[in-house]
């Protein structure tokens, strides 16, 4: 009775954390918009980042059991892992709002005035990422956005799984302790999953228009907005 109750807990915080968590998904909606990716390309990152995150937390647990280290030990760490991974969005979204801004000013349209032998003049306004870019140039390029953001979820620490993991630990429940870990990250990993398809469908149906040329200034920006939250205001 004791583990069911234990397991159950172990999925309701998963969702939940996961739910009012919202750097769980908005850094990959927002990325996923201003990149044009699909859905299943966002959902395969998602689970990458989400398999980080929980794994990350799941190893510090094993081996702060493995070395008898105290709940207060784990949490102090966790809670650097926590800093870490905030300043990491911070400047992820620093970083991706400003190279926005600069892809945007680069694109600017302009004019050229053409002279033909007849005396005529003609303009011809175009930019020249459009007028230059091609769509294998696109595919060869070497994409780490996936990769940093697997980082900045890796070190982003579960802070309500430590204890749940050291409540069986203590009574040398092993099988339990695993079971935890198991339901834990599947809930929270299924909740990402489940929150970015719903909400990528649902701006789908609202039809942005993903050629507006500071979008990816504007996923900078909100990737920056939501890493200042996990900071300064603990969302």
């Amino acid at each position: 009775m004791e583990q069911n109750a234990l397991i159950l807990t172990a999925l309701s915080v998963g969702f939940i954390h996961t739910l009012l968590g919202p750097d769980h998904y908005i850094p990959f909606l927002a990325i996923s918009k201003a990149r044009n990716w699909t859905l299943l390309k966002t959902l395969q990152i998602t689970f990458l980042c989400g398999f980080g995150h929980v794994l990350g937390s799941i190893v510090l647990g094993g081996i702060g059991l493995l070395a008898g280290l105290a709940l207060t030990s784990l949490e102090t760490i966790e809670s650097y892992r926590g800093d870490i991974a905030a300043w990491g969005l911070i400047a992820f979204g620093l970083i991706y709002m400003v190279i926005g801004i600069r892809r945007a000013y680069k694109n600017k349209p302009h004019k050229h005035l053409h002279y033909h032998n007849d005396g005529t003049v003609h303009s011809h306004e175009h930019v020249h990422k459009a007028a230059h870019s091609h769509i294998h140039d696109e595919k060869d390029k070497k994409n780490i956005t996936p990769w940093v953001l697997f980082i900045i979820f890796a070190f982003g620490p579960c802070e309500v799984l430590i204890p749940m993991l050291m409540y069986p630990a203590a009574q040398d429940n092993y099988s339990l302790v695993v079971a935890v870990a198991v339901v834990f990250g599947l809930a929270t990993i299924i909740t990402m999953m489940a929150i970015v398809a719903i909400s990528y469908l649902g701006l789908k149906t609202a039809r942005m228009n993903l050629q507006w040329k500071y979008i990816h200034a504007l996923a900078g920006a909100v990737v920056l907005l939501c890493g200042l939250s996990v900071k300064f205001l603990g969302i």
